[in-house]
């Protein structure tokens, strides 16, 4: 159990992120060698520019989430210049460490997602964070595991097809395809009724599911985008059954249309029942950013969710005035240098 001031020993539970730093002169020369190896098709400048806020998800981490045994910081090869990678809690993982040698070097996201299991050192239960979402409020063990089971909601959802992002509607159907094989999608209704139409779930929640059970087939999963709770021993479930088909995809030096993705290592741990139904959205929210944050910013400093996403997209608007009414945001709420910075 977690309180505030209380601390009882618990099974651990790590952390893991996820970071490249899109500036980096030696990464950006790898990639741009490989620019047209075959299947890149989703590649843009969005996924790899720096906002400069990473020292605010560690001051995050540390303050917010103080029970964590370890951080395992993926990265290509670069370190922020302000990283104490002295920290006893800090691990950095480099691509080289854990992603099979002829896969490399690597630009996507999805194959750096998938062999998580083999970082080494990594607990049985961890969480796996982009570097976007970020702890802005007291979050202990439980908002994450209960009873050592992943937290998290089971619901359908139908696969956009969506012209503006095709790759993601590839993406989540590949997923779906390969739950396919292993679940019958009312049989798995019957089977754990009270994980779908959980008590205290979003209302949008019962809507999608009453309605799809119209349908005999899987159309897809709703799955919010958030901090994903982890069993490693899913991944090695998921790796002995469809090897073949991961090692397939690693090929993919950038993230393609044929891809599978970590959400079919999530919505397993929900099918299979190995989860705990819990409306993990009360923690929650979702930004996605514009020229104008001026609500995302006084949510930051009001601190109105245990933690937040901030997608980059394409905005219109002024990059580095965006970006420094972020970090003034975030400034007000974490002043504090964490003992992760030099």
């Amino acid at each position: 159990m977690y309180g505030y001031g209380v601390w009882v020993k618990m099974e651990r539970i790590d952390f893991v992120v996820t970071w490249v730093d899109g500036q980096d002169k030696a990464w950006r020369k790898e990639r741009a060698a490989y620019a047209h190896d075959g299947g890149q098709e989703d590649d843009g400048e969005e996924r790899y520019r720096d906002w400069e806020l990473l020292r605010f998800w560690f001051r995050g981490v540390e303050k917010f989430a103080p029970w964590v045994e370890r951080i395992h910081f993926i990265t290509w090869g670069h370190l922020p210049s302000w990283l104490d990678t002295g920290n006893p809690k800090l691990h950095i993982v480099r691509h080289e460490d854990y992603i099979p040698k002829e896969f490399l070097p690597v630009f996507n996201s999805n194959v750096l997602e998938i062999y998580m299991h083999k970082i080494e050192g990594l607990s049985e239960r961890f969480v796996y964070f982009n570097d976007d979402m970020f702890l802005i409020r007291k979050a202990g063990p439980e908002t994450f595991f209960v009873d050592g089971k992943p937290c998290d909601m089971l619901a359908f959802q139908p696969i956009p097809a969506n012209p503006a992002n095709p790759v993601m509607s590839h993406l989540y159907l590949n997923n779906s395809l390969v739950l396919a094989k292993y679940f019958d999608k009312r049989e798995n209704v019957r089977s754990q009724p009270g994980n779908y139409f959980k008590i205290g779930y979003p209302p949008l929640y019962f809507f999608y599911n009453v309605l799809e059970m119209a349908f005999p087939q899987y159309t897809g999963f709703y799955t919010v985008h958030n901090p994903t709770p982890f069993l490693k021993s899913t991944f090695e479930e998921i790796w002995e059954k469809e090897g073949e088909a991961l090692k397939r995809m690693s090929a993919n030096r950038f993230r393609s249309e044929n891809d599978l993705t970590p959400y079919l290592f999530r919505e397993w741990q929900k099918l299979t029942g190995n989860f705990r139904a819990k409306n993990i959205h009360k923690d929650f929210r979702y930004y996605n950013l514009s020229g104008e944050n001026a609500k995302l910013e006084a949510d930051i400093r009001k601190q109105r969710a245990k933690i937040i996403c901030i997608n980059d997209g394409q905005i219109a608007g002024d990059f580095e005035r965006i970006k420094a009414g972020l970090k003034e945001a975030f400034g007000q709420i974490l002043p504090q240098k964490s003992g992760y910075e030099l």
